[in-house]
């Protein structure tokens, strides 16, 4: 009899139904109570999309208001990246996309395979396009899907090139930054600052990204406004740097340095063995002309520090950096390699702040530093003479060495006209500043580690002015400079830059060497106008500084080329004067340094006494004709040896600072191997305080024409219409070159 099992396979069923409705149960209850948020978030974000708002970047003005760095909204076009997934697809949209705008398929394609940009947001194909067109595009974006018109800024230079190398420019966020830029908030595909004022004041000039939540409907077409968080603005920074001092310091550099270019050095005769003389450099002719590649100038206040010009050349067009230029028309305009793939002469270089990055021997110009050293260690009095043979012999060496070759004993003047060192007789610090005899800082050079017992106090006396260190002016990359002592020696010696027996001390040679500028001593040229500035204010190290204000987002705009900063907001007014130390100077050992440097640029000032022959000084032939009313001046010349001590290869250097507390201005120039410090660098001061003194004529100061961006040079160049200030007795040092 069969079994009947109907009711079992029922039961079976029933209980398998049962546990599925169960699982169904339950995992609509875990969807709908556990995961409820997540679920609804996820819902929201299908319906939602969110939109980047990016904030204005602070602007950056001049002293006067002038806007040295602005912004321009732009129109970008741009698509979601999801439309782009499928190569034929892509292909299509781009085909479409390029007959609307002036871009080819190839550079769009280059920009999706580049990985630059955020994949979170939507892929810019074309910057900076037409309103009309962006409006025909978007009419047809059920043509083009994913395509989207944002608006966004482009950093903008109405004065350039003037300034460049302190305002800077905006660049991409390298690899290297990517994770400190993401962890301050910033966007991948961002650009920053990445030089001068534009890197330095990044977080302050940037502001904070808004974002808008929008509605969309199945199109994925906006239809509300969910959320809106705006963006915060950047803050406006208003520099000390006043443009019309700037463009004419630049222009009175560039016309040095390419006039200089004309001048020539003699090829020193050598004396043989056979008692004839050759050529120094047989393979060169009897007068080499200067390079002049290069240099830089700076003109500053010593009561406050403030800058108020800073030139570096060659100086470059900052719109470049914002001008889409291809990866080979960047190359021909700042080249790194020559065409034949050796690399660039560093003389050459243009994204070189010479200014604070410069690495420079100072010549005599660091004599003062070196007297004071001597005064104010009681090593000599003001009083003291020394009788200037032109030559000067080393005593604390063993004299055996000297005669067999081993060490060099004896130094020398440089040379006169005669074609000998030069011969001062008898000199005191101040006569020993003003005709710059060598031999006198000889022996303070050797006298202050003798009599010290070999201790670093010459190292400390110049330290305190700041030699050896930063500034702290508010740029990137500044050079520290040396203060050579044994442990730079040591380190040198390590890297093989000098050999390991020099490298076991500092001797008595790095010490004459220290006291006139030369040897491993070197700095930047705020370094040595920070020197002067402590002279000129009577010990005060007072820190430089380019930061006049802050201002709050939104300072409006005055007449064209200018911002109302009066009417703006102040977040932050300068804190200058920053001291950052005081010598303490004793007036009686500051005086006869100061009168030696004001017997440099006064005419007929090189007689010492009634009973001593006249010695020119080193300034005077070029000072003859500086006006009576213009600002008084004390200064110092210097020409630092170069290469193989081919007279080519010096470079000239100058300082001067204000005698008047009613213009308490510090100048630098130093002009890289340009030849003797009166001749390049010391006109350019010249000229600088004879335009602050309102003597001549500044510079006329235009807002920008349109960058040419056929051109194939960094910057245009620019001359001083009326170098009158540059001449000299005798004739002028410098002309106006066609």
């Amino acid at each position: 009899m069969a079994v009947d099992r109907r009711s079992v396979r029922l039961g079976v069923l029933a209980s398998v139904a049962f546990i599925l409705v169960g699982l169904l149960g339950v995992r609509l209850w875990f969807l709908q109570t556990v995961r409820a948020d997540e679920l609804q978030a996820r819902v929201d974000r299908s319906r939602t999309r969110v939109i980047q708002l990016a904030p204005e970047r602070g602007r950056i003005f001049d002293a006067d208001g002038r806007i040295l760095a602005d912004n321009e909204r732009i129109l970008t076009l741009a698509v979601d990246w999801k439309y782009l997934q499928r190569s034929s697809e892509r292909d299509a949209l781009f085909t479409k996309i390029a007959e609307w705008v002036d871009t080819d398929v190839s550079e769009m394609e280059d920009r999706y395979v580049s990985g630059y940009y955020s994949p979170f947001l939507p892929l810019p194909l074309v910057e900076d396009i037409d309103e009309p067109t962006a409006i025909a595009i978007l009419e047809r974006v059920e043509q083009m899907p994913g395509v989207e018109i944002l608006n966004e800024w482009k950093r903008v230079y109405p004065y350039a090139p003037h300034a460049a190398h302190v305002v800077g420019y905006m660049g991409a966020i390298t690899a290297e930054q990517l994770e400190d830029f993401l962890v301050r908030g910033y966007l991948r595909n961002e650009r920053v600052g990445q030089f001068g004022v534009e890197r330095s004041l990044e977080d302050i000039l940037h502001g904070q990204w808004g974002y808008q939540v929008l509605e969309v409907d199945a199109s994925n077409r906006p239809v509300n406004i969910v959320e809106e968080v705006p963006p915060i603005n950047g803050y406006d920074v208003q520099l000390t740097i006043d443009l019309d001092a700037q463009v004419y310091i630049e222009q009175a550099l560039e016309t040095a340095l390419i006039s200089r270019r004309y001048q020539y050095a003699p090829n020193p005769l050598v004396r043989q063995p056979d008692g004839t003389y050759d050529l120094l450099d047989p393979t060169l002719p009897e007068q080499v002309p200067f390079k002049a590649p290069a240099g830089s100038a700076i003109i500053r206040r010593y009561d406050t520090g403030a800058v108020i010009a800073m030139a570096s050349y060659p100086t470059f067009d900052n719109r470049w950096f914002e001008a889409e230029l291809t990866g080979t028309k960047f190359k021909e305009i700042f080249p790194s390699t020559k065409p034949d793939g050796s690399p660039i002469d560093p003389d050459e270089s243009i994204l070189v702040n010479r200014a604070i990055q410069g690495r420079y021997n100072l010549g005599s110009t660091f004599k003062p530093f070196t007297a004071y050293a001597a005064l104010n260690t009681g090593l000599i009095t003001p009083e003291d003479t020394y009788v200037d043979t032109g030559y000067y012999d080393i005593y604390s060496v063993n004299q055996d060495r000297c005669a067999r070759g081993l060490i060099r004993c004896t130094f020398k003047n440089a040379l006169c006209g005669t074609g000998a060192p030069c011969v001062y007789g008898e000199v005191d610090v101040e006569a020993a500043l003003a005709v710059s005899s060598d031999t006198f800082f000889y022996k303070l050079g050797e006298d202050l580690l003798v009599q010290n017992n070999g201790e670093p106090v010459f190292q400390e006396q110049v330290e305190a002015f700041g030699f050896g260190a930063d500034t702290g002016i508010e740029l990137p990359f500044e050079y520290d400079g040396t203060v050579p002592d044994q442990e730079l020696k040591r380190l040198y010696a390590e890297r093989g830059v000098i050999s390991e027996d020099e490298g076991r001390g500092f001797y008595v040679g790095d010490s004459i060497q220290m006291s006139i500028g030369q040897g491993l001593l070197s700095a930047s040229p705020m370094q040595l106008n920070q020197g002067y500035s402590v002279l000129a204010s009577g010990g005060l190290v007072i820190q430089p500084t380019l930061i006049g204000a802050i201002f709050e987002p939104g300072t409006p705009d005055g007449r064209p080329g200018y911002a109302s900063v009066y009417e703006g907001t102040v977040h932050q007014l300068s804190e200058a004067p920053i001291i950052t130390g005081d010598l303490e100077m004793d007036e009686e050992l500051l005086a006869p340094i100061i009168k030696g440097l004001t017997r440099v640029v006064t005419t007929g000032a090189g007689t010492i006494g009634t009973d001593i022959p006249y010695h020119s000084t080193t300034g005077e032939k070029l000072f003859f004709d500086y006006p009576d009313d213009a600002i008084p001046l004390a200064g110092k010349t210097g020409t630092a040896q170069g290469q193989g001590n081919y007279p080519w290869n010096d470079s000239s250097a100058f300082t001067a600072f204000s005698l008047d507390d009613a213009d308490p201005y510090v100048i630098t120039a130093y002009l890289e191997k340009a030849g003797y410090g009166s001749q390049a660098a010391a006109p350019v001061v010249k000229c600088a305080f004879m335009m602050l003194s309102g003597s001549i004529r500044g510079a006329q100061v235009r807002v920008s024409e349109p960058l040419d961006e056929s051109s194939t040079v960094a910057a245009e160049p620019q001359r001083l219409d009326d170098v009158r200030c540059f001449n000299r007795r005798g004739g002028a040092t410098v002309g106006l070159i066609e």
